[in-house]
């Protein structure tokens, strides 16, 4: 399992270097199995990525029972167990407090079709979620929510967090997601873009589905 928590590190540290988040913000995890026992690694709370060691990533299992003697997990781990609950084809997550992901998100509405590239997180838009304070289930809930039929969504007043089926997938498209964002920001600097129908948009989640096959 250090394979498991190393790649956690790598990635943590990627959130850094990347600017996809800072110092703290945002966290990562991988679904994964100890002593039996379904669960996850996570990284741990209030720590600088960069001075991340393997003791430190935290195991917590799908019923949120982790060791309360050792480091505690990162104070999102509820909406990563419930995400890995809900989403059986979700084995690792990536949250970041990206700059345009969360820009966009304080006005806490969906990004519409504006250019196709929105199917990337499954959806004929990327969706936000209702604001609730971190680390509370009711964020949790309302994540769950905005991930319906998605991989990806904003984080009312706070990020993004996207799900893949292993961590270079979610980074990828966590990278996606900062990226729309940053384009739906200059967008809307010059008006409202024109935005693709639903049939449009049926026909782009259509292409994906073959594209993602290879």
């Amino acid at each position: 399992m250090k394979k498991f928590k190393s790649e956690v590190i790598k990635y943590s540290k990627k959130l850094n270097t990347t600017n996809l988040s800072a110092l703290r913000s945002g966290n990562i995890s991988i679904r994964t199995r100890e002593k039996g026992v379904d669960g996850f690694y996570i990284t741990p709370t209030g720590r600088k990525y960069s001075s991340l060691k393997v003791q430190d990533i935290v195991f917590v299992s799908l019923k949120g029972v982790f060791d309360k003697k050792k480091r505690k997990p990162s104070s999102e781990w509820r909406f990563h167990q419930d995400i890995y609950v809900n989403k059986k084809e979700a084995k690792a997550i990536v949250h970041a407090h990206s700059t345009c992901a969360t820009a966009v998100s304080t006005h806490q509405k969906n990004i519409p079709a504006f250019h196709y590239m929105v199917a990337v997180a499954g959806g004929e838009d990327i969706k936000c979620t209702k604001y609730a304070t971190f680390g509370t289930k009711l964020l949790s809930n309302n994540i769950i929510k905005a991930l319906k039929k998605r991989s990806a969504c904003l984080i009312a007043n706070h990020g993004q967090v996207t799900f893949g089926e292993n961590l270079d997938q979610a980074f990828e498209l966590a990278q996606e997601i900062e990226n729309i964002c940053h384009q739906y920001i200059n967008a809307i600097r010059i008006g409202m873009p024109k935005i693709l129908s639903k049939k449009e948009m049926k026909i782009v989640l259509s292409k994906f589905k073959n594209y993602k096959k290879g």
